[in-house]
């Protein structure tokens, strides 16, 4: 299941959508206050500490799951390029269905769209488990589930996303994304490692099974918050609302660039999630265990990664961050192509890992505090298009390219498409950095918070 949203209404809640004071009107400390509680600030609200804990549980049970299916693909098949086909049958449905979704997120309650979602995911999870126990699950079976589950979560990730900000406030919606981040990320070290050890002693099918049980700490959380009654979006056909977000995302420069960077990310990274039973079993020789470590490593990478955008107070200097982090991915991802040694390629995707959080979480945080209230929902499923929607067309010519050319040269490809992509990037972002202040200005944010600025007559401004 993917990393879900809550929303809170905490006692200072009210101030959090008030008007930016002037910087110039504003106190400028000597320096700023960092800390723990800076870097969690975002638990103080209820809904999003029963979010977290509930979430956590769940997202361990995930990926449990995206472990053990792979594995059990590579176990029945041995076949690159059917492993790619599965990725593809479980995430294609968000590219097709997400502008949908994006409505739905905009004109129902998303507290109870979330909790549909999560239940449904559930039952597939149980479902593949009882056929795995079974002995009698079959590839074809395995494609079949994989697909309903991504029909669930393109109506589900915009709808989490769009939560965020219900759960939090504006004040803490960077905090709140940087640590559901970071706890995706926490769950993506324990899970693949409690997998690889009940792969090897007792099966895949108990992977799945414990992450259909998982999905009850997550229900539990969501019926237990309280949400604030939220301003649905009314007026217009489906259609036009659709178009009307598109509309938005791609005339919208600094979001349009965003997101076709979100996209390059995503397909080049997926070709290496896909490939790693290739890598952990015949390359590396490490075996289910070995897979383990190895997407466990990337997981320490990206826990690193949220936990470092969780301490930042402000999105100052996010947009500089998007490049320099696509870049760092695809240069460890060309190590990580490299190395036949398992433990030099577990160091590898700890940097890669890292890399690929900060640059994921940047744009994440930087469309969120750009985009309007009435439009998020859409545009979040824009959104969920490229970073779900593109990488199983990334996975699929990954898986095909592998069986010809092997899976070191694919993903050494990959490695460089990102860093290409990095440098376009960082070549026309300086154009745009005026009016993603002007978009961050409009929906009431301070591009960087006085309270975390040096008085140094640095500009406030900035992405």
């Amino acid at each position: 299941m993917a990393d879900a949203a809550t929303s809170g209404i905490p006692a200072r809640e009210e101030d959090a959508s008030a008007a930016v004071v002037p910087a110039s009107m504003e106190p400028r400390p000597v320096q700023a206050k960092l800390g723990v509680r800076t870097t969690l600030r975002a638990l103080r609200h209820r809904n999003f500490q029963l979010f977290f804990s509930g979430q956590f549980v769940s997202l361990c049970g995930t990926w449990m799951q995206s472990v053990a299916q792979d594995w059990l693909v590579y176990r029945l098949t041995g076949s690159a390029l059917l492993m790619s086909l599965v990725a593809f049958a479980g995430q294609i449905p968000v590219l097709l269905l997400s502008p949908v979704a994006g409505i739905v997120a905009d004109r129902r309650n998303r507290q109870y769209t979330v909790i549909a979602t999560q239940t449904f995911s559930m039952l597939i999870a149980l479902t593949l488990a009882a056929l795995t126990l079974l002995k009698v699950v079959k590839v074809w079976e395995i494609v079949i589930l994989a697909t309903s589950l991504g029909i669930v979560n393109a109506f589900d990730v915009p709808a989490r996303q769009s939560f965020i900000i219900e759960m939090v406030g504006r004040e803490d919606l960077l905090n709140a994304i940087a640590l559901n981040s970071s706890m995706y990320n926490a769950a993506r070290v324990i899970g693949p490692a409690i997998a690889g050890i009940v792969i090897a002693g007792i099966g895949e099918g108990w992977c799945f099974f414990g992450n259909g049980v998982s999905y009850i700490a997550v229900i539990a959380g969501l019926f237990a918050m309280r949400v604030a009654p939220r301003e649905l979006q009314r007026g217009g056909s489906a259609v036009e609302n659709i178009v009307e977000g598109f509309r938005f995302a791609r005339h919208t420069a600094p979001i349009k660039s965003l997101l076709l960077m979100v996209g390059l990310v995503s397909m080049t990274t997926m070709p290496i999630m896909v490939l790693m039973p290739i890598f952990a079993d015949r390359i590396l020789h490490g075996g289910a265990r070995g897979l383990g470590w190895l997407v466990g490593s990337a997981g320490i990478g990206a826990l690193l990664g949220g936990l470092t955008l969780a301490s930042k107070r402000d999105v100052k200097g996010l947009g500089s961050w998007v490049w320099t982090a696509a870049a760092g991915v695809g240069v460890a991802s060309i190590f990580f192509a490299a190395s036949r040694h398992f433990w030099f390629s577990v160091a590898f995707l700890l940097p890669a890992g890292f890399a690929m959080m900060v640059q994921m979480g940047s744009c994440n945080t930087l469309i969120q505090v750009m985009v309007p209230d009435r439009l998020r929902g859409r545009v979040m499923s824009v959104y969920s298009m490229m970073l779900i929607g593109v990488g199983p067309i990334g996975a699929l010519a990954a898986g095909a390219l592998a069986n010809r050319i092997g899976a070191p040269w694919t993903v050494s490809i990959c490695g460089i498409a990102s860093i290409a992509g990095a440098a376009a990037f960082a070549v026309k972002w300086p154009a745009f950095r005026g009016a993603a202040r002007e978009l961050i200005s409009q929906q009431g944010i301070a591009a960087a918070s006085p309270a975390t600025v040096v008085s140094n007559n640095s500009p406030e401004a900035g992405s």
